[in-house]
């Protein structure tokens, strides 16, 4: 196999590198997702939708002080009747296009997801971890018994994998893993609450004062959570979380995840982000004599 070959898979869908585009960056529209799934993104997971239109908070949604990144962005989103034209123009790319999607409970849940199932999209990712929208976060997110009612519903109604984002705000994240173990992969993690104030105006930066902290300065959790999970679960992991470069992503798969999602860091180096992580992930690979991710996949577990 040649060294070239970093190609990995998620259950039935293949990409032909580990780098999938994360929910919430540039993949609203479709023809920024198809451009950015051409210049080496292997898959693209579209902003998280709900049932309708939402116009999410007020600025200001982003508070940043390198390597601090936070947003309270407010889930804004133009409803699930409104992105398949936007989905049909991504899946143009020919590589898998992941939906997204948000509710308040099980049966919002299961209806969008049918949706998307409509538009064509490889799997559907749940979104039961926003950590700064009242109604469709951590209090959905953090509790064990909706978090198995909603992954159960959708995957009874539905044939599509379903993916089931977990937040890191949780007393106990293994509790929440095996609740939504009827996924067909968890990712880890979504943001971290967070907030940021102005010592002269005396006041949060934020409207909505409370934010997702996201970027470089999460890896750790992001790292210990996959860990933590893939030593106490047979599940695919996809891993999230201030992943920057090749070697941040190889830190991830050592610790036993299959893929990874990139977001941050496309606002920080913009789209050719992917094609400088592919190449640091051959690089290391060609260094260290592997052939294949499988050859190194996890091995931190061991």
């Amino acid at each position: 196999m040649s060294i070239s070959d970093i190609s990995t898979s998620i259950g039935n869908i293949n990409l032909s590198n580990p780098f999938i585009l994360a929910s919430g960056i540039l993949d609203e529209n479709g023809y920024t997702m198809k451009r950015i799934l051409s210049e080496g993104a292997s898959a693209a997971v579209t902003k998280s939708i709900g049932m309708e239109e939402r116009n999410g908070y007020k600025p200001p949604i982003v508070a940043i002080d390198d390597p601090i990144f936070i947003n309270a962005v407010g889930l804004p989103n133009p409803g699930i009747l409104n992105v398949g034209e936007e989905i049909k123009t991504a899946r143009e790319s020919g590589k898998p296009v992941i939906g997204s999607i948000f509710g308040k409970d099980e049966n919002e849940f299961i209806e969008l997801a049918g949706k998307m199932e409509e538009y064509g999209v490889s799997a559907v990712e749940l979104n039961l971890s926003c950590p700064h929208v009242k109604g469709f976060g951590s209090e959905i997110g953090g509790d064990p018994n909706l978090v198995r009612k909603i992954v159960k519903g959708v995957k009874g109604a539905i044939s599509k994998p379903v993916w089931s984002k977990l937040s890191p705000n949780v007393t106990n994240l293994l509790d929440i893993a095996n609740a939504a173990s009827d996924s067909d992969a968890l990712v880890l993690i979504n943001t971290v609450r967070g907030m940021k104030i102005d010592i002269y105006s005396k006041k949060p930066v934020l409207s909505n004062k409370v934010g997702g902290l996201s970027g470089s300065s999460i890896k750790p959790v992001g790292i210990r959570s996959v860990y933590e999970v893939k030593s106490n679960m047979d599940i695919p992991v996809i891993g999230v979380g201030g992943i920057e470069s090749g070697f941040d992503a190889v830190e991830y798969i050592m610790a036993g995840a299959t893929a990874v999602q990139i977001g941050t860091a496309v606002w920080k180096y913009g789209r050719a982000v992917f094609s400088k992580v592919t190449n640091e992930l051959l690089e290391f690979m060609g260094s260290e004599g592997y052939g294949k991710i499988e050859e190194f996949r996890g091995i931190a577990l061991k």
